[in-house]
């Protein structure tokens, strides 16, 4: 049974690698790309257009909207947001979101209510909404796969199963700051921000993962993923990256999904979940030459990894805002405006001044997250 797959940010680095596991799994022909999306980079989507062929694609830039229509004469060719919404529920079978930010959100909501599976590689749709989204999944029968290595871990751990789980244990790598002081790590530039040791991310989530503020996120993604407790969710600094997440189950036993870092191999779990194919070629994993650490996080050194454990625990609107403030603070620290103490204060004043809204619904949400980009744009941390 063929199964058809559209992309949501096939530039980016989830989307392009996506590209290299469809084109190198086994039986590829069992996997159709039926459309393909990202924001404005022609470089790279003209010639993965050429490429893969998909019936149709997206593109939120117009002036780059303009300039596919002149090159593609017979190709459906959607723009913004409608068109983006139109891509991701038009005869799929499977949503990989790959794209950074809010702009997945709504496009992913109207796919679940069209009973499409979701592959989920964006925070920021549970971040924002994820009562709303599991719950919409819930009702339409509809599977939410995780991308996240540390969410996929996860899943093939618990085999999906958590009656027996007691903890889930989420590693972090520690980043580029894991053994530098808060000092260094305050008067440290974006150039140094983006020197992952481990991992070949996008600018955005390399800077997260600088501040710990990914894990945060993640944290809040395995609270609704998995209907899991935020005292269940542990986080464990393990710089190696061998162990990409583990569940500890109710007997004590420990269960764990490792293997050397590749995106590759998440990507795939998520595209053909519950079975597994052959595909990349991957370095070969050896026992024999790794060491692997484990250490408790320094939340000093890395206060965000808080931040975003309080946000999710007060639950409502609150990690909506955590998401909006820090979004606008990493664009503002990449820009060279602040710091990196000044994306904390910036998202823990949008958090000291929030609206009191216990069960936002999505316009709610839309319109905090608004405000608050507006609010964390003009302070000046």
């Amino acid at each position: 049974m063929q199964k058809r797959i559209t992309i949501l940010g096939s530039t980016g680095s989830i989307g392009t690698q996506a590209l290299e596991v469809l084109e190198n799994i086994e039986n590829k022909e069992e996997f159709i790309i039926e459309a393909l999306a990202c924001n404005s980079n022609l470089d790279k989507f003209i010639p993965q257009i050429k490429k893969f062929r998909p019936k149709r694609v997206c593109i939120s830039d117009f002036e780059s909207y303009k300039k596919l229509k002149s090159e593609f004469k017979t190709l459906e060719i959607l723009f913004g947001e409608e068109g983006l919404i139109e891509a991701a529920t038009k005869d799929t079978d499977i949503l990989l979101t790959a794209t950074t930010g809010k702009v997945a959100l709504k496009p992913t909501i109207e796919a679940i209510k069209n009973k499409i599976d979701i592959a989920l590689a964006n925070k920021e749709t549970l971040v924002m909404a994820g009562d709303i989204v599991m719950n919409l999944a819930y009702e339409n029968k509809v599977k939410i796969i995780p991308v996240d290595s540390e969410h996929s871990a996860i899943l093939q751990s618990s085999n999906n199963d958590f009656k027996y789980v007691n903890y889930i244990i989420i590693t972090a790598s520690g980043g580029p700051f894991l053994n530098k002081t808060k000092e260094e790590i305050n008067s440290a530039s974006a150039i140094e921000a983006l020197k992952h040791p481990n991992w070949n991310m996008g600018k955005k989530i390399t800077i997260d993962s600088s501040t710990l503020m990914n894990k945060g996120l993640e944290v809040i993604e395995a609270h609704h993923l998995f209907n899991m407790p935020y005292e269940k969710i542990k986080v464990v600094i393990h710089p190696e990256s061998i162990v990409h997440s583990a569940i500890e189950c109710i007997d004590g036993s420990i269960i764990a999904q490792m293997g050397n870092p590749s995106m590759h191999i998440p990507i795939q779990y998520a595209l053909t979940y519950p079975e597994r194919k052959k595909g990349i070629k991957t370095n070969n994993f050896s026992f024999f030459d790794k060491t692997l650490t484990f250490k408790t996080p320094d939340y000093n050194k890395f206060p965000a990894l808080n931040l975003a454990y309080n946000a999710g625990k007060k639950g409502g609107i609150y990690p909506c805002i955590l998401n909006a403030a820090n979004e606008v603070a990493v664009k503002r620290f990449l820009n060279g405006e602040i710091n990196i103490e000044g994306i904390i204060k910036t998202v823990e004043y949008a958090l000291d001044n929030a609206p009191d809204i216990k069960n936002p619904s999505l316009n709610d949400i839309f319109n905090v997250d608004i405000e608050t980009r507006k609010m964390s744009e003009k302070l000046n941390p």
